[in-house]
């Protein structure tokens, strides 16, 4: 479960959740532990069978909270896994993604740019967008807190032998094939 999707899902419905979430979004800021937290509670239950976290947790608390959540669930985790990408390359990446309004597909600057040929499955005619999330200026801002809230973690699941880091600068496939290794060695 992408913890962003999760987010956005909250604001597209205009939950009171949505509504205080979309301010931190907006503005590049991590979202409070309380918020995150409850959201990600809400949708673990005993007898899940196996999930896969994206972007939870991302500060100490948060991962405190998650032990204690699987603890309570008798579901421990497996393992961690960190994607390590230059600061430079991360910019990049996600500044330069766009999105349909009309039929949801996304796009990109340099990976996968718009075709002027291409038809929007709704319209014929894709009506894009960029997140105020994606935008240059809330990139650096959220990589500047990641550097301040989410760096220690890596410390943290270090110390507890759960870390994997992936380098994150290869191809799809070869970043592909170092987490399927990692997962599957546990």
């Amino acid at each position: 479960m992408a913890t962003g999707d999760l987010l956005r899902e909250a604001v597209a419905k205009g939950t009171e959740l949505g509504r205080e979430a979309k301010r931190y979004m907006d503005a590049g800021d991590l979202v409070p532990d309380a918020v995150v937290i409850g959201m990600i509670r809400e949708r673990l239950s005993p007898g899940a069978g196996n999930f896969l976290l994206d972007g939870f947790p991302r500060t100490l608390p948060q991962a405190q909270a998650l032990d204690e959540m699987l603890r309570e669930l008798d579901a421990p985790l497996d393992a961690v896994l960190s994607l390590d990408v230059s600061r430079q390359e991360l910019v990049r990446r996600l500044a330069g993604r766009w999105i349909c309004r009309n039929c949801g597909r996304s796009w990109h600057e340099v990976f996968a740019p718009h075709q002027r040929d291409a038809t929007c499955a709704a319209t014929g005619e894709c009506d894009l967008y960029q997140r105020a999330d994606d935008r240059a200026e809330a990139v650096e801002n959220r990589l500047s807190v990641y550097e301040a809230s989410t760096a220690p973690l890596i410390d943290y699941y270090t110390a507890r032998g759960l870390l994997r880091a992936i380098n994150g600068e290869q191809s799809q496939d070869e970043v592909y094939v170092q987490i399927t290794s990692a997962v599957a060695g546990n």
